[in-house]
């Protein structure tokens, strides 16, 4: 299988993760892309969107984005169990994962509202309507950090990379407030090798 991505994406690194929590990031080749182009057509033959991650399985078919390629991934094989099947976990899950997803979303707005515009030209109202999301987001799981039994889901892992994003573009300024996601995220990292093995450098 081919994975299209960049070492500084947080999408990317979902994926990575979720591959060698399974046991399949050797089945990998991994291919780096430049997202940075007006249009990248290589990456636009891959996925219409122009977005990374890209996972094109051994028969060509492409599978985007993170969400889906971490529960194609997940269904390779049965243990770690990183999707619940059905139910109200399912659910919590999903959630939980759309939650890191909604940080990642906002934290890249931020970065890309400074990168492609010139500075004269910054809405910096633009800039507090993503912050506002972030520190929503933040308070919930301050207010509960999100505990697992047998092990960290896509939801945990997902909540990891958006804090690990936080501290990559963001210089780590949510670390402050929020000392028990400090905790937990030690705790996920511990838990969790492959954190720390993807964290872009």
């Amino acid at each position: 299988m081919r994975l299209i991505s960049h070492p500084f994406s947080p999408y990317g690194r979902k994926v990575k993760i979720t591959a060698q929590m399974k046991g399949v990031y050797d089945d990998l080749k991994i291919e780096q892309t430049d997202t940075s182009l007006p249009i990248n057509e290589t990456l636009r033959a891959e996925n219409p969107l122009s977005k990374i991650p890209v996972l094109i399985l051994d028969n060509g078919q492409q599978i985007y984005d993170s969400p889906v390629i971490c529960e194609f991934l997940d269904s390779l094989k049965q243990a770690p169990a990183l999707f619940p099947k059905a139910g109200t976990e399912r659910w919590k899950t999903l959630t939980m994962g759309a939650l890191g997803d909604g940080i990642i979303d906002a934290a890249i707005t931020q970065v890309y509202e400074r990168r492609f515009r010139p500075e004269a030209k910054v809405e910096q109202a633009w800039l507090d309507r993503q912050q506002v999301k972030i520190d929503g987001a933040l308070a919930v799981l301050e207010a509960n950090p999100p505990a697992w039994t047998t092990g960290p889901d896509y939801g945990h892992l997902t909540v990891a990379v958006s804090l690990g994003y936080l501290d990559f573009r963001h210089e780590g300024k949510w670390r402050a407030k929020h000392p028990k996601m400090v905790a937990w995220l030690d705790k996920f990292a511990a838990t969790v090798p492959s954190f720390e093995k993807t964290k872009p450098q």
